[in-house]
């Protein structure tokens, strides 16, 4: 008897995928079931159904976006085994570290995947991509949120984009890859892990989280409106982490202005992490603001996270290193037993 084929459903986002040429540029054009038509061959593998939950280029993706996806997906998640999104590439680390925590326990996979060239052209490497992406979705061994991009498996939370051309386009931040998908063939590097919890979706986020880059010399002249309008500073330091001391005493004063402001150090540098306690301008901020640190987490996880807490939680000073330090679909490797001293 012949086994029948798993249900995938595809849902489009636009994106470089689904782009075609306009008088200013690439724009999103082609629909859900026109991309569909460039894989014919996808039906030896899975029977793929499609739905086209908006069509932008993922410059424009924002968390009510974000939002709609986990919806469609909650909608029809008993019907389909599994589940791929055509993204666009410049967003798409940002989209899968926030569905990997508004999509919880999922033993069905949820799949980001997508091109660094429109689907319709010769050389695009999409067909290559949506491919894998619905052949890593139907096998049963499959499950949470990845990206599948040129072959690798990425876990949802590990994913950076590392090159804006190439079609190697995406690396996985110090974490192992969790998977290879050629030829047709899937090669697992590591086993799944075991969801003990039934699939848990959140659709409410908190969009006030504030990101602060630092540059040598940097004077902040509004970081009062900013301790007061955002509920959460994310600061994006130099090396393993630590603030400048040209405006240490401002962080300081505003900290116990506004105590329940999360603040978070995370680091320019893409590999290794943050380590507050290693430099004085680390350590002394760090005990005196309560500040947390990402350290192997990745910026894009690190404000996806802090996003959905606040959205869904009541965070305090109390409370805010027991959730922000649980360990989320390979989130981090430290975890609850690295607290601030």
């Amino acid at each position: 008897m012949e086994q029948k084929n798993r249900k995938v459903l595809l849902i489009t986002t636009g994106g470089t995928i689904a782009s075609t040429q306009s008088e200013n540029g690439l724009k999103p054009g082609i629909s859900s079931d026109e991309i569909l038509t460039f894989i014919p061959g996808i039906t030896a593998y899975a029977d793929v159904e499609a739905i086209q939950v908006c069509s932008v280029d993922s410059t424009n993706m924002k968390p009510e976006l974000w939002a709609l996806i986990v919806k469609t997906i909650k909608e029809h998640y008993f019907n389909y085994d599994g589940f791929v999104i055509a993204h666009g590439t410049d967003t798409m680390a940002y989209t899968a570290a926030a569905l990997s925590y508004m999509i919880q326990n999922s033993k069905k996979p949820v799949v980001l995947t997508g091109s660094q060239k429109p689907i319709e052209l010769e050389n695009t490497d999409g067909r290559t991509n949506l491919m894998d992406a619905i052949i890593y979705a139907a096998d049963p061994k499959s499950q949470g949120v990845c990206i599948v991009f040129d072959g690798k498996v990425i876990a949802g939370t590990r994913a950076k984009k590392v090159r804006s051309k190439s079609y190697n386009a995406f690396d996985s931040i110090d974490f192992p890859f969790l998977a290879q998908v050629q030829g047709g063939q899937i090669m697992r590097y590591l086993p799944m892990l075991p969801y003990e919890k039934p699939v848990a979706f959140y659709e409410k986020l908190d969009e006030r989280v504030y990101l602060m880059k630092l540059i040598p010399g940097m004077q902040v002249y509004a970081l009062e409106e900013i301790f007061e309008y955002y509920d959460a500073i994310v600061v994006e330091s130099f090396g393993v982490g630590g603030i400048p001391d040209s405006i240490s005493d401002d962080f300081y004063e505003l900290h116990k202005k506004y105590p329940e402001t999360m603040i978070i150090m995370a680091t320019q540098v893409s590999h290794e992490g943050s380590d507050m306690t290693v430099y004085e301008v680390g350590q002394k901020i760090k005990k005196d603001c309560h500040f947390l640190e990402s350290y192997d987490m990745t910026l894009e996880s690190v404000i996806a996270k802090i996003m959905w807490l606040l959205g869904n939680f009541e965070v305090t000073q109390e409370n805010s290193e027991d959730l922000f330090y649980e360990h989320i679909n390979y989130d981090l490797v430290f975890g609850k037993n690295r607290k601030t001293d």
